[in-house]
């Protein structure tokens, strides 16, 4: 259950105050050592929103959320094959995952093998997405195929794990009847340094075609962490940037802005989820404590600049909030500060907050009308 208030609609109309509810039911049958069946039913639900009738990702009552069955063990075991409606997530979900703090969330329906081996990883699919509508059963859509494969090297790097990974989707275009044709290659590279130090890295290139342009766009991700044992608290400190490419010109007949794929973008580039990892500059630095055993609390600051002027602001769904198609509108998006945390009561029940504030900046004040964007929320999660 989660209550939330936030401005709506690009910082052009009032603030919307809601509470989302989500109810889910698992139900795991495991005949032999090998062999699982794991159905899930999701009801989730908003109340008090503005508008008419709320819909997904706000929304979906009572659906069939997961059902598939396992042959091995897929977390342990040397190989294993998914049959059917599945959540897929990979690294930290920057490009593949579920979703899961939309209130709907996302799943698969998908074919999926895992190989493990002496410190080496494979996963290998063909999915397409879940498309959700309230009130209906849900299906996945029609014309839109994702493939991929996803690996892990634990040993390569002393204390460190490299993932490269290579994606392909492909989706017809509803309105023009063009498709979309998009390769995404890359890799993750995460491991830890002397004296408290972290690294984290993640960059993807993507080529193809988008209807009838070639696609040439690209996003990174860069992370140094810090943390302080001899300090009260023991925190970890952040500087973090992040990149990806916008459409520089939309009629050279070169796609250039990158796409987030199925992402699960909450947080990562501000909690108010106003930026996504699109056509943007945005460097981060952040702080992460523990006061006690079961309280965590992060805080952040974030700079947003536009990659290209003439491109737009995408949210972290990958939805256009503005855009100035002449390019004066400027290119600096605005600040955000945040601070958020949780408060594990038990192990069954977890507490969040948080609140975060953007500040407009030449952008968001010429192309809209300019209102700061607030976001306060409550959380509380109870798993039996």
């Amino acid at each position: 259950m989660r209550l939330e208030q936030s401005a709506v609609s690009g910082y052009n109309n009032p603030e919307d105050g809601y509470l989302l509810g989500r109810t889910r039911f698992n139900l795991t049958i495991r005949p032999l050592r090998w062999l699982k069946f794991f159905g899930q039913t999701e009801d989730a639900r908003a109340f008090f929103q503005n508008v008419p009738h709320p819909a997904a990702p706000y929304q979906d009552t009572w659906d069939i959320r997961q059902a598939y069955v396992e042959m091995g063990d897929a977390k342990n075991g040397p190989v294993a094959l998914i049959v059917g409606r599945q959540e897929i997530n990979f690294g930290e979900e920057r490009l593949v995952g579920s979703s899961n703090w939309t209130n709907t969330a996302r799943t698969f329906d998908a074919v999926r093998l895992s190989l493990h081996h002496a410190g080496y990883r494979l996963s290998a699919f063909s999915a397409s997405v879940v498309d959700q509508h309230d009130q209906e059963l849900n299906h996945h859509t029609k014309g839109s195929v994702f493939h991929g494969l996803y690996g892990g090297l634990d040993s390569l790097v002393p204390k460190a794990t490299v993932e490269p990974f290579l994606f392909w989707r492909l989706a017809p275009f509803s309105v023009s009847g063009g498709k979309l044709n998009e390769k995404t290659v890359g890799f993750r590279w995460v491991g830890k340094l002397p004296a408290g130090f972290d690294y984290n890295v993640e960059m993807a290139k993507q080529l193809g075609s988008f209807g009838p342009d070639d696609i040439q766009a690209w996003g990174g991700h860069w992370v140094l962490g810090k943390t302080v044992a001899s300090w009260k608290w023991q925190p970890r400190w952040i500087f973090e940037y992040n990149y990806a490419s916008g459409d520089a010109n939309p009629t050279d007949g070169t796609h250039g802005a990158f796409d987030q794929l199925y992402q699960t973008a909450h947080g990562k580039y501000g909690i108010t989820d106003q930026v996504g990892w699109r056509n943007i500059h945005d460097p981060h630095i952040g702080i992460e404590f523990k006061p006690t055993k079961k309280l965590a609390v992060s805080g952040g600051f974030n700079d947003y600049w536009l990659a290209q002027k003439r491109d737009g602001l995408y949210n972290s769904a990958g939805t256009l909030i503005s855009r100035s198609l002449d390019g004066l509108a400027g290119r600096h998006v605005g600040e955000e500060i945040e601070i958020f945390g949780t408060y594990s009561v038990s192990k069954a029940i977890l507490l969040g907050a948080g609140y975060g504030h953007l500040f407009t900046g030449e952008f968001l004040n010429r192309t809209t009308r300019g209102h700061d964007y607030n976001y306060p929320y409550l959380m509380l999660t109870w798993q039996l």
